[in-house]
């Protein structure tokens, strides 16, 4: 991902610079790489609401990203794992 940098057409922008991310993925996860995320309506542990208005909404997805880096003996992209 490169930098850009924009002209100053307004004392905003001067010395705007801003992340490229036009070579992003930008289609649906991996459907391997994710698991259903579970919602709790709003409710601790001992099924009390603590927090108003969070029940309901469209299914879910969670996506695994391996922020550690805890596998050791596989590539970092998806077709040499197999995926």
């Amino acid at each position: 991902m490169a930098l850009k940098s924009y002209n100053p057409t307004s004392p905003a922008q001067r010395g705007l610079i801003l992340v490229d991310k036009s070579s992003l993925w930008k289609g649906k996860p991996v459907k391997a790489l994710t698991e259903g995320k579970r919602k709790t309506g709003g409710r601790n542990n001992k099924g009390h609401v603590t927090s108003r208005g969070i029940a309901g909404g469209h299914k879910q997805k969670y996506r695994f990203i391996d922020f550690k880096r805890r596998k050791w003996d596989m590539l970092g992209h998806r077709r040499a794992s197999g995926i």
